[in-house]
């Protein structure tokens, strides 16, 4: 069933007539006759009363017009609808943001992105790397913000941001002064981390195998600003990326080296959900001023 076997009955209903609901429609009257009499072959029903001078519903005419009316309707609507998505005059994107990264560029391209399309609406969700990628997976986020690499066969990505990881330590720590140092110096150190929801741990701990040590955990955080008020508070180390570490200026940043700690971010979507026409227009637009951050972020 043609939705416009639906639309030319409804026609022929509000004129009453074949000719003049033809004559509106711009089509002659036998292919509008030709079309009711195929829509009542195949629901197996009389739809008009062909018995008299004026044109009468039967019955069942009356039941297909109230519902023929419905699905008019709900077309209709559903035309809008994919247009305004179309047009991006409305959507919803989600995006996952892991709270250990300086995000502080993200509420300025939101809202210039608010700007182009005020009708787009937004949910940020903050979870470790780990726990986005396992909520991008199931389709409960659109966008996730993540430390790469990330598993190719399941998500498409792209990077945006590599830097260092820094040791922070408390003003009266005897490596307060020095510039950098070797990761092997702190395998006597107590050392704060994030938990194991965060893959930044692990690169932490794969590392400083690496320097020849196991690192003694004394405790673990998710919020990188309580965990620089513990390093404050003598309670320990830790290892922050480099634009965390300028945040608190009560508390000492050197760079590590031998192993040199980097970590690279990027955002990464599903290659199996689909994708809404408002988060593609969102990455394509993130992805140019991100990649223009000088010119864009003034």
């Amino acid at each position: 069933m043609d939705i416009k076997h639906l639309q030319y009955f409804i026609e022929v209903t509000n004129f009453n007539n074949f000719t003049r609901a033809a004559d509106h429609l711009f089509i002659t009257q036998p292919a509008i006759s030709k079309m009711i009499k195929n829509l009542e072959t195949e629901l197996g029903v009389e739809l008009f009363d062909r018995s008299r001078k004026q044109l009468i519903l039967t019955d069942a005419g009356r039941v297909v017009l109230e519902q023929a009316k419905l699905i008019d309707k709900a077309f209709r609507n559903l035309e809008t609808e994919v247009d305004n998505l179309l047009g991006l005059k409305k959507g919803h994107i989600r995006i996952g943001l892991p709270p250990i990264i300086d995000a502080s560029f993200f509420p300025r391209i939101l809202s210039r992105f608010h700007e182009q399309y005020p009708n787009i609406t937004f949910q940020l969700v903050e979870d470790g790397s780990k726990k986005i990628e396992e909520s991008v997976q199931k389709d409960l986020i659109d966008i996730g913000v993540i430390v790469l690499p990330t598993n190719t066969a399941l998500f498409h990505h792209f990077s945006f941001l590599e830097e260092d990881i820094n040791l922070i330590v408390y003003p009266s720590h005897p490596f307060a002064n020095r510039e950098e140092i070797d990761l092997a110096e702190l395998k006597n150190e107590s050392f704060i981390l994030f938990n194991k929801d965060y893959v930044l741990r692990d690169l932490i701990i794969s590392s400083c195998s690496e320097a020849g040590f196991s690192p003694h955990i004394v405790t673990e955080s998710s919020r990188w600003d309580f965990i620089e008020e513990m390093v404050y508070c003598k309670l320990g180390v830790a290892l922050l990326p480099e634009s965390l570490c300028r945040h608190d200026e009560r508390v000492r940043s050197i760079k590590v080296k031998q192993p040199f700690i980097s970590w690279k971010l990027g955002f990464i979507w599903s290659k199996d959900h689909y994708l809404s026409y408002a988060a593609k227009e969102w990455l394509k637009y993130t992805k140019e001023a991100l990649n223009s951050r000088n010119a864009f972020f003034k």
